[in-house]
């Protein structure tokens, strides 16, 4: 997982209903969107993480690359959920070199993996536990997770460069585009189809993680089943405003029930990272994925967690053309585009 990264490379973020490519131009000071595109996945293509269909995941990288007239070989990829193991521990102060010696021996006492099974990563983070202690987050992804990714990019004709992980890929894409005060505490909450990630950030700087097998896709399937719609008509009733018809208020209802649900998830997971942590009271939640989309959410997660929630745009800080892109389209998309931006900012001399 720690491979570096040309100066060109293709942010691609496969997820369980679309696959969205972003490519910054690094030429100036200010990150310049180059390309940016997204195509939908079929949806038993992807379940529960799984690769159902590698064919389609293959074809619909090519596609999208080829689409977008992209150049560019190398890839930055992420992963999330159940195949990921992400943990701050305290170890004996010790330098780089001897932390990268004895990781496999500390992770073995905390992963609930075989260790032969995962790739290890870690970062020392700037914050002492004890005086002879230091905190490092430590990150294990299991290898057969990682090679279903690489497989499908090098089939599609890519070179994955990074195999970073979500949560991660969405505090760069925040980094970029805001200042962090040294003590002050955000949650990055980004909901995709089928999983939710949650990144407390202090500082600027990951200090808890969740993935929660939960997200968008249960919201079109109940629309599918109540309203028998296709899956895509279904998935563009969930995001559309609504007008005042009886259609409209069954879907509403639907919307509520899991929105619910995943503001409960999101609530419990702030509320455990109060109880087990010093780090100081959340100022706001920054939403993002597919999800954000759905125009009542936002308010509704906010009412139900009583904290600031605003809609995260990771093109804040990145000039774009307007003669290239729309600026409403980018508005539009902004949300969904968090995790890509994220992995395109994983340049040589970037975290």
């Amino acid at each position: 997982m720690k491979l570096f990264a040309k100066k060109e490379l293709i942010g691609l973020d496969i997820g369980s209903s679309s696959i969205k490519a972003v490519e910054l131009d690094w030429g100036r000071k200010t990150p310049r969107l180059k390309h940016f595109g997204m195509i939908p996945l079929p949806p038993e293509a992807i379940v529960d993480g799984a690769f159902m269909d590698s064919a389609s995941i293959v074809e619909s990288i090519r596609s999208l690359i080829e689409g977008l007239r992209i150049k560019t070989k190398n890839v930055a990829v992420s992963i999330s959920g159940h195949s990921v193991y992400i943990k701050t521990i305290n170890v004996p102060t010790m330098s780089e070199e001897q932390l990268e010696e004895s990781i496999r021996w500390e992770a073995e006492q905390q992963i609930p993996f075989d260790i032969e099974d995962v790739n290890l990563d870690f970062q020392i983070l700037d914050e002492q536990a004890t005086p002879d202690q230091m905190a490092v987050l430590l990150v294990a992804a299991k290898k057969d997770m990682i090679n279903d990714y690489t497989a499908v990019i090098e089939e599609a004709g890519l070179q994955p460069t990074i195999v970073d992980v979500d949560v991660f890929a969405v505090e760069n894409a925040y980094n970029l585009n805001f200042e962090s005060l040294e003590y002050e505490v955000i949650a990055l909450v980004n909901i995709g189809a089928s999983v939710m990630n949650i990144n407390i950030l202090k500082g600027g700087t990951s200090a808890f993680t969740r993935d929660i097998s939960i997200g968008g896709r249960q919201i079109t399937e109940e629309i599918q089943k109540r309203l028998k719609l296709t899956y895509e008509e279904a998935e563009s009733v969930k995001i559309k405003e609504r007008d005042a018809g009886a259609q409209s208020g069954e879907v509403e209802t639907l919307i509520q029930g899991t929105a619910e649900q995943l503001a409960t998830e999101v609530r419990r997971s702030l509320e455990f990272f109060a109880a087990s942590s010093s780090g100081g009271e959340i100022k706001k939640i920054f939403l993002s994925g597919g999800c954000a989309k759905i125009p009542m959410l936002p308010g509704l997660i906010e009412e139900r967690i009583s904290m600031p929630v605003e809609v995260f745009n990771p093109f804040t800080k990145v000039d774009f053309s307007p003669e290239t892109f729309d600026p409403e389209y980018i508005r539009q998309v902004a949300p969904l585009a968090a995790v890509g931006v994220g992995l395109a900012l994983r340049r040589e001399g970037l975290k």
